[in-house]
């Protein structure tokens, strides 16, 4: 008969010894353990049995645990082993118990996310902050939870190409969570280093990829497919929404969604006014959330938690310095007599075949052209020279011809528009410079770099070309360009540099490829947009680039403006001062400019300015500022929706709780456990620095192997460590680095999530060998007829998620249980405190205090049954409450479904068909959530029961 194996049971395997996972049913009718590694050559590993192939699987009860005297001095041995399985534990609850002590100063209201997430029954999320609030920070602290909550170990984060390093560098600087970038060239030397027929995702268990390189080969679908991650991360996730059409982005988002556990969105423009593209998120995140994507509601999927969002009002009061008041103003130009005979010629222009809406509803040709010129003569020359090589393809029409002169003409007046004469030019020259109304820049400074923005890559190129020759003290190695034409290599170089003080760049020229996500505000806090974007989506991503938390200095922002005496030119310059006023007022009480048209989409914004630009009659401004003002105050927002019902959370302590451990702070920890290694013999090469809180050390050959999957970034010269748990000298770490050639802080964070922490603590819990205990001899905190225990032990679910957890303390009085305490009052009651606890003895018969373990164990079995039946209720009361709302979605979909067909007026035989494949397709949806629901809420009928230590009163050997 085949022996009853559950989750969290410690068993022996193939002289291993592993906890249990999971255990699963399998073909040949047994079953299969998925386990984790416990002893020194499988520690962290990841094991799967066949309990039909395995022979002499033997359970380790913890009543038998072995109790082996602690010799060492002061107790330093068993202090590292305890503390490590404490540090070790997985967390329980919903208050937030690691990601706060990240290298960065938390704000209450960026917990948030990590606590509405983990209070779901899975963790899945979009988080919808405005831009600048600190989203990747959010995410870093989720997933530091969900690491603490053993669950993980895998992770993948798909990033924009622009953002992979700075993505990458924050998680290691921050929170010290390695993601090796496999950028354009990374991802084929893995698979070069691969068998043909081994799954490259397999190879590192967190990557950082573009999803651009993924869409690019069709056989990392096939890899894709048969790889799982704890966590999947989906920075700037409306790129990966469903647009018109399923495009190969939304199409790999959809096949990964199905591939983690825990899926974490982030995107500050996440609802582009289509019901359908935001309704594709939302069932990415749950698939049964909408039942019909062009028609529902919020309250349809609220209470799933799926989307947090916070604007800048609603947080002010605790961003203080971190995100100073921008300060914005419109420069203008008066035009040039050229530019003004251009202006005149446009607005008079006509053609015959041009002057036609696109079929997809466009704008004008002549629109078009204004657009250009109002970037700059470039651009539109630009402009002309492409629709002229089009015509010539086309038809040799008397329409054609007429409008290829009409473009010849105007090409020829805009040549007469020289840098000189262009005037927007000029001003940015003497806003440049040193003149009354110049911004004050002063291009010898490195922590003074500017930023400028154009739409159009022909203005780009002119002023990556002009600039160094006419601005005194610029020179061409001092101008840096980001656009879509860059590699992902590339881009990445061109941020850090700026990024980095001893880098040659003061200016960054940028097309809008810069205008998500990336950090430019270190060492600049001055911007000017060169043309005006006409959608205030791209408003805000772009200020967002240097107006972020983080940034100390005030935002200085510029619009420049060419003024002329054209009427009609005159009033549709207006219009886009309309525009730079909703921008500032959004900024400044609303907080979403996209708010004031309602579309959130930069295609379909541009498309209404266009509109406006193209009606006749007078004072087109004023008509355009009344409709903003009447739709943000008419029009409910499908944004609106999901701003903070309750008040962000404002103070920390209300949400975070830190467990107790032995030692004071990880330096401590950390000093500790090297010193004792050293003392075991073990050649390690470190410093010991208490009054800096500085520790240095060179990795012996044992953590060199781990290293191994570290991005080659974080792993230090000579893997010489130097470590510091304090988080302003990380700060100042980072500042002084990226001053000099890197974004990698040279000083590392010591915290629990560190790889030579996570090394020191494995190290430590191999000190005692295999199912044994430390033994802790303390004459004078017990009397000799006392003994003590302490046990950890708990429940895991089905998926091996472990949901109640328990450190239980039992001080015994001869062989009576005569308290019982918490891992706190434990530790208070036996005054544990590493250093000072003498040792005097060196070991003696252990078998009278071995004798006590079965009755602590069946009382710790009886505590962990009461405390089960304590929250038990709550648990099946939130299952059967997922469960019926889960039914009342499924019926939706059917509904759905019934609605669609009776309006179809196709053949019956292929409504069948359909209707059959839709309804397989629901059903499959449905189970599959209604097993994980059931596997993720269900408790294992048994405790997992470990014994982590033993104390006596009674003196052993002298």
């Amino acid at each position: 008969m085949e022996q009853q194996l559950a989750p969290g049971m410690r068993v022996e395997i193939r002289d291993a010894e592993w906890r249990i996972r999971r255990v699963d049913h399998s073909s040949d009718g047994g079953h299969q353990l998925v386990c984790e590694g416990l002893s020194e050559l499988v520690r962290g590993r990841e094991g799967r049995f066949l309990t039909r192939l395995e022979e002499g699987i033997r359970v380790l009860s913890p009543e038998d645990t072995h109790l082996v005297d602690d010799s060492s001095e002061g107790f330093r041995a068993g202090f590292l082993y305890l503390d490590s399985m404490i540090r070790k534990a997985p967390a329980t609850g919903p208050a937030i118990q690691l990601g706060h002590r990240a290298a960065l100063d938390p704000l209450p209201f960026q917990l948030d996310p990590a606590r509405q997430a983990l209070s779901q029954p899975r963790p899945r999320i979009l988080i919808a902050d405005a831009v600048g609030l600190g989203k990747t920070l959010e995410a870093g602290i989720l997933v530091s939870e969900l690491i603490a909550r053993g669950r993980g170990k895998r992770i993948l984060v798909l990033a924009v190409k622009s953002m992979l390093a700075q993505f990458q560098q924050e998680f290691w600087n921050r929170f010290t969570i390695p993601l090796v970038r496999l950028d354009s060239t990374g991802l084929q030397r893995v698979r070069n280093r691969l068998p043909a027929n081994h799954n490259p995702f397999h190879y590192f268990d967190r990557a950082i990829i573009s999803i651009d390189t993924l869409k690019q080969d069709i056989e990392y679908g096939h890899y894709l497919e048969n790889a799982w991650w704890d966590i999947i991360v989906i920075d700037e996730a409306h790129n990966v929404a469903e647009r018109s059409g399923s495009s190969q982005r939304a199409r790999l988002a959809r096949r990964l969604a199905t591939r983690s556990d825990a899926l974490i969105m982030l995107s500050a423009t996440p609802h582009d006014g289509k019901a359908e593209s935001f309704a594709s998120l939302m069932n990415m995140l749950d698939p049964t959330a909408i039942a019909n994507p062009s028609d529902y509601a919020h309250e349809d999927f609220r209470d799933k938690g799926l989307v947090i969002r916070r604007l800048k009002r609603h947080v002010q009061d605790q961003l203080g310095g971190n995100l100073p008041e921008r300060e914005i103003d419109i420069m203008r130009a008066g035009a040039s007599s050229p530019e003004e005979a251009v202006f005149e010629q446009m607005a008079n222009l006509r053609f015959q075949a041009l002057d036609r809406k696109t079929r997809s509803g466009g704008h004008l040709f002549r629109t078009t052209l204004k657009k250009a010129l109002y970037s700059s003569p470039a651009a539109c020359q630009s402009t002309i020279d492409n629709r002229i090589a089009r015509l010539k393809r086309r038809d040799s029409s008397k329409e054609v011809q007429a409008d290829m002169a009409v473009l010849s003409d105007l090409r020829n007046a805009i040549a007469q528009i020289t840098a000189e004469q262009f005037s927007k030019y000029q001003l940015l020259l003497e806003l440049l410079g040193t003149c009354e109304h110049s911004l004050g820049w002063n291009p010898k400074d490195p922590e003074d770099r500017l930023v400028i923005f154009t739409e159009s890559i022909p203005t780009l190129e002119f002023l990556v070309e002009r600039l160094p020759a006419d601005l005194r003290g610029l020179s061409k190695s001092q101008v840096s360009t980001l656009s879509g034409r860059m590699s992902d290599k590339e881009l990445m170089a061109a941020v850090e540099g700026f990024g980095q003080r001893d880098s040659k760049t003061r200016v960054l020229i940028c097309s809008d490829v810069a205008a998500e996500g990336i950090n430019l505000h270190h060492l600049s806090h001055r911007l000017i947009h060169f043309d005006v974007p006409w959608s205030l989506m791209t408003f805000q991503q772009r200020n967002g680039r240097i107006d972020r938390y983080g940034q100390t200095r005030t935002p200085q922002i510029r619009y420049l403006i060419t003024q002329s005496d054209n009427a009609r030119i005159t009033d549709e310059r207006r219009v886009l001062e309309v525009l730079i006023e909703k921008d500032h007022q959004a900024s400044k009480n609303i907080g979403d400019p996209s708010e004031f048209m309602g579309l959130h989409s930069v295609d379909q914004e541009e498309q209404l300015v266009a509109d406006f630009m193209e009606r006749e009659g007078d004072d087109l401004a004023a008509l355009f500022a009344g409709f903003l003002d009447e739709n943000v105050s008419d029009s409910e927002q499908p944004l609106e929706n999901f701003l903070p019902t309750n008040a962000p959370s404002k103070i920390l302590d209300d949400i975070t709780a830190d467990r107790p451990t032995l030692y004071e702070t990880d330096f401590d920890y950390a000093a500790a456990a090297l010193s004792w290694l050293r003392s075991e013999g073990v050649r390690i090469q470190e410093e010991i620095d208490r009054q800096n809180q500085r520790l240095v050390l060179t990795a012996p050959p044992d953590l060199q192997n781990r290293l191994r999957f570290l991005p080659k970034e974080a792993r230090p010269e000579a893997d010489r460590f130097i470590l510091t748990p304090d988080r302003k000298l990380i700060a100042e770490d980072l500042k002084i680095r990226r001053d000099e050639d890197s974004n990698w802080a040279q000083r590392q964070y010591l915290w629990p999530l560190h790889p030579v922490m996570e090394w020191l603590g494995d190290r430590a819990l191999g000190t005692f060998g295999r199912h044994t205990a430390p033994l802790f001899r303390i004459p004078g905190r017990l009397e000799p007829n006392q003994t003590a225990f302490l046990l950890v032990g708990g429940y895991p679910n089905r998926r091996g998620h472990t949901l109640i957890q328990a450190w239980l303390g039992f001080v015994l009085e001869d062989g009576n249980i005569t308290e019982e305490l918490d891992l706190a009052g434990f530790i208070h009651r036996l005054d544990l405190r590493p250093g000072q606890v003498p040792n005097r003895n060196r070991g003696g018969p252990t078998d009278a205090v071995a004798a006590r373990l079965p009755g602590v164990v069946r009382r710790a079995e009886q505590r962990l049954a009461e405390h089960r039946r304590s929250e038990e209720a709550a648990i099946e009361d939130q299952l059967l409450e997922q469960l019926q709302a889960m039914d009342d979605l499924k019926t939706r979909h059917l509904q759905q479904l019934e609605l669609e067909f009776d309006r179809s007026d196709q053949p019956e035989h292929f409504k069948q068909r359909r209707r059959d494949d839709r309804l397989g397709h629901i059903q499959r949806v449905f189970d599959d959530y209604d097993n994980w629901l059931r596997d993720t809420h269900t408790l294992d009928d048994q405790p997992y029961i470990q014994v982590a230590a033993a104390f006596t009163g009674q003196e052993g050997n002298q």
